[in-house]
């Protein structure tokens, strides 16, 4: 089906240079305007606009002497459907006299049009979009110069046009160039979170800012590790989904405690858990959170065997070791950033774990010495080691009662809190 009105051989890429411009259906522009006012002027006529076609219509971005409310009219009877066929000014003294005219509802009804001048849009692609036109209800003739004041009048629009892509370019460049840099922000702030939640926040900033870290040396600091009796008999009883769902659970429950005690988690092996106080920029009363950490730690397992027993389920039991010395601490990995502790007080805390028992925590001298006020400690004298020889070692059980908010002695009161927390 043929369209009825005269249609570019180009038409496609007319309508898509057309929309290159984004400017149909956009707000009136000054500089628009005052183009149409000059060339109703300069014309002598009481219609002139800009307009700009597209499919099925004609639609005009600046107008002079037409009503406000008037922006478009049907494509197959606008008479600029014809001048965006031409390459140059299309003028017709008296449209009545001409047959492509004679016909259309705007000349033989109302408002009854009778000159047109009509100079096409072209762009530097060559495609003409629109047309700069003027319009008079009397049949007239105008000057040579009147027509070339038309074909300047045009090129303006054009110019105009071409600096408004310009800056609309400018403004979606501006647009992108802030999105990714959002998305960047945002990128660098889940960046600077994944870190924080794998590394101490010193050693995070350190290695974000430098790309690396130095080790460091720390004269004192606590280590915990701690792990499940009887994990391999326990796993033999559970599928390995139930098997890692409690892990997950008890894991995550750990977490959480010792990021209240603001205790750097090292790292989990298997069933195994090791943590250490004392390297973060809170190191006042390491090896005191660390113990209450481990309480805690106890509490919360006793309480869930509680609901196990009631289930008839097996319980989880845990055995925790602790010793207080010197370290050194540090980033290994590049593509991996993994952080570890390394000294021989490491050595002594995993030994600390490996002599205690089920349901207690076992800490050494140097720990004992440090939170001796604080809590409630039993001897167990001086335990042979193959590796360290003799070693005394205490069981940790609650916290001293002038420390302590209960009966129970395993929540602390605000003269611990004051003394070893934020």
């Amino acid at each position: 089906m043929t369209a009825d009105f005269p249609m570019p051989k180009n038409e496609k890429e007319r309508l898509e240079d057309l929309k290159n411009y984004q400017i149909l259906d956009t707000a009136p522009e000054v500089c628009f305007d005052d183009i149409t006012t000059l060339a109703a002027q300069i014309l002598g006529c009481p219609v002139s606009f800009i307009e700009f076609m597209d499919e099925d219509r004609q639609w005009l971005k600046s107008k002079y002497g037409l009503p406000e409310d008037f922006s478009e009219t049907p494509r197959d009877i606008a008479i600029c459907a014809t001048t965006i066929c031409q390459s140059d000014l299309l003028l017709v003294s008296d449209l009545t006299k001409d047959v492509r005219f004679s016909e259309n509802p705007m000349v033989s009804a109302a408002p009854n049009i009778r000159f047109y001048a009509g100079m096409p849009l072209i762009t530097p692609a060559g495609q003409a979009i629109g047309t700069m036109c003027t319009v008079d209800f009397e049949p007239k003739d105008i000057t040579v110069d009147q027509q070339e004041a038309l074909r300047c009048l045009s090129h303006q629009v054009m110019t105009q046009l071409e600096l408004r892509r310009a800056l609309v370019e400018v403004n979606d460049a501006e647009k992108i160039r802030n999105q990714i840099d959002d998305e960047l922000k945002l990128e660098k702030l889940n960046l600077v979170k994944l870190m924080g939640n794998i590394l101490p926040k010193k050693i995070a900033d350190d290695l974000l800012l430098n790309g690396k870290v130095e080790p460091e040396f720390f004269d004192e600091a606590s280590i915990m590790f701690c792990d499940f009796v009887g994990f391999t008999r326990l796993s033999e009883t559970l599928s390995p989904k139930n098997l890692i769902e409690l892990l997950h659970q008890c894991f995550c429950k750990f977490d959480s405690i010792v990021q209240k005690y603001d205790i750097e988690k090292i790292k989990t092996i298997g069933d195994a858990y090791m943590c250490v106080s004392g390297v973060t920029e809170h190191k006042k009363g390491h090896a005191q959170r660390i113990c209450m950490a481990a309480l805690e730690m106890q509490a919360y397992l006793s309480n869930a065997n509680k609901q196990r027993e009631k289930l008839r389920m097996p319980k989880w039991e845990m055995r925790i070791g602790i010793h207080t010395g010197p370290i050194i601490a540090g980033v290994v990995g590049e593509n991996k950033f993994t952080f570890d502790i390394w000294g021989d007080a490491v050595n002594v805390a995993a030994l600390m774990e490996q002599n205690s028992e089920a349901g207690k925590i076992n800490i050494s001298d140097t720990t004992q010495y440090r939170v001796k006020e604080h809590f409630e400690l039993e001897s167990r004298g001086l335990i042979a080691s193959s590796k360290k020889g003799e070693k005394a070692m205490y069981f940790l059980s609650k916290l001293s009662e002038p420390y302590a908010l209960d009966a129970t002695r395993l929540i602390p009161n605000n003269v611990f809190e004051m003394a070893f927390q934020h």
